[in-house]
């Protein structure tokens, strides 16, 4: 593997961090700074929606914002370079609680992207949801409540 190709490897994976970081935190313009501004983000598998990341995050924000925890996990990914685009394939596993839901909704797929290289460097110009399963499991109460005790 070339220089040039590790680093976009890397750059990439930063990108799936933060479209990760993005949805579950709901900082939407972390969200969108992974894609193009004219991306086409597919979701159809799951939900009936469609568009651009201006457009998903018009329908987004409203609804995450009655999630009360939401995270994903991506991982499994590989890479197909092409010139200056990558094919990248990532599995995800996304526990969250949905509104009048009781017990952990689990989500199973694989995110589809076509990365481009751009001078703002390497953006998501395609996305493609599959969703593989999904399952409500037992009890939403967490074991270990995280606190902030301002310990090192």
């Amino acid at each position: 593997m070339e220089l040039t190709e590790a680093s976009a490897r890397l750059e990439i994976q930063q990108q799936l961090a933060n479209y990760a970081n993005g949805v579950d935190s709901g900082d939407w313009e972390l969200y969108k700074s992974v894609f193009t501004a004219d991306a086409d983000i597919d979701y159809t598998a799951s939900l009936p929606l469609r568009g651009t990341p201006a457009e998903i995050v018009a329908t987004f924000e409203p609804v995450f914002r009655d999630i009360s925890w939401t995270q994903h996990y991506i991982t499994n990914t590989s890479f197909r370079f092409e010139g200056d685009e990558c094919q990248v394939r990532a599995f995800f596993h996304n526990p969250c609680v949905l509104p009048g839901v009781e017990g952990t909704a689990h989500h199973y797929g694989y995110y589809d992207h076509r990365f481009v290289q751009t001078e703002h460097g390497w953006k998501s110009a395609h996305m493609v949801e599959t969703m593989l399963h999904r399952e409500i499991t037992g009890n939403t109460q967490p074991a270990v409540t995280a606190t902030s005790s301002g310990a090192a």
